[in-house]
């Protein structure tokens, strides 16, 4: 798995504040949040949100504009994923679609300062948080369309592990081994200072390498039907390529799920109420999105070219999902 995409979604995402700190259960940009404290930003319950919440028909909603452009994170797997959805529908539906890859920062200012109109990869409430509390009264949000991105410790899934403490008396089942990703990856810090210590893992060999060698290691023992624990986090195309489940993890040590939002400016969600609407019916689950990455990303399948043939692969093989989605039927 050498694609750069990996490897900066590896380092990106990982070495972002999705990285809980070592108390397993902030959920606020860097302090401990309990159950019942705000964990919002900007005076919005970010956690709260229902994925395709608001969803309707679009049949009755038209733009003006048929002009429209949409940002990508860079490195970011599931942004190339949603943006080459709306772009393939958009295109279909006549419209002149310009995607612009940015880091997030310069994604936020372009979006609130209009010089972007769209993007779909807003996690919080704690990643991006810093970012809302700076441009939030300049964009507008179109809901959450996936509910589960969250930090993981991985097994293959006919493994005798059910939880990430069954490492401490089953390390042997696993060459005592626990592999993992880049050094300065928040993934690896959580998994150092919190799974680690909170499971008494010290048995393992904790192998932080890269994404690609963890992946690599992944595809070699599940080959081999051979017993692997990996580090690992949600979404990924490896739950779809490779036969693998997460551990529970009863104490929180790896921290709590994120939501993904898609946003826009003010003036494009004036300008563009048919595209917010489809944005705000968006809806994918943990199996549509790992397939789509999957066929996007693996080195078996596109290998990170063609995004455009890729998705529209897909969505043959998905033949009800445009219409369900356009009708507003893909919430659960």
């Amino acid at each position: 798995m050498k694609k750069t995409t990996l490897t900066k979604l590896g380092g990106i995402l990982a070495a972002s504040a999705l990285a809980l700190s070592a108390c397993g259960a902030s959920n606020s940009g860097g302090g401990s949040a309990g159950a019942d404290e705000d964990t919002s930003a900007e005076g919005k319950d970010w956690s709260s949100c229902k994925p395709g919440e608001g969803s309707k028909d679009v049949a009755d909603t038209e733009d003006d504009e048929k002009k429209v452009s949409l940002g990508i994170f860079n490195g970011w797997d599931e942004s190339y994923a949603t943006v080459y959805l709306v772009k393939n529908v958009l295109e279909e539906d006549g419209y002149e679609v310009e995607t612009k890859e940015l880091d997030a920062g310069p994604m936020f200012t372009g979006v609130a300062k209009g010089d972007i109109d769209f993007f779909t990869d807003g996690w919080l409430p704690l990643t991006h948080e810093s970012y809302i509390e700076q441009f939030g009264d300049k964009m507008v949000d179109h809901g959450c369309w996936y509910d589960n991105a969250k930090l993981t410790i991985a097994v293959n899934e006919d493994s005798p592990a059910k939880t990430i403490g069954d490492l401490k008396d089953m390390g042997d089942e696993y060459n005592n081994t626990l592999y993992g990703i880049d050094a300065g990856a928040g993934l690896t810090k959580t998994t150092k200072e919190a799974a680690i210590p909170d499971y008494e893992l010290d048995n393992l060999e904790f192998k932080i390498s890269s994404t690609p060698a963890m992946l690599a290691q992944l595809q070699k023992s599940t080959d081999a039907d051979e017993n692997v624990a990996v580090t690992l986090w949600r979404p990924h195309w490896a739950y779809d390529a490779f036969p693998v489940r997460d551990l529970e993890d009863p104490k929180g040590a790896m921290g709590e799920a994120e939501r993904i939002f898609s946003f826009s400016g003010k003036d494009a969600a004036e300008e563009h109420p048919y595209v917010s609407q489809l944005l705000q019916n968006l809806v994918l689950d943990d199996d549509h999105l790992a397939s789509l990455e999957n066929l996007m990303f693996s080195d078996d399948n596109y290998g990170g070219d063609n995004h455009e043939k890729a998705v529209a692969e897909w969505l043959e093989d998905n033949p009800d999902f445009v219409d369900q989605w356009k009708k507003g039927e893909l919430a659960k």
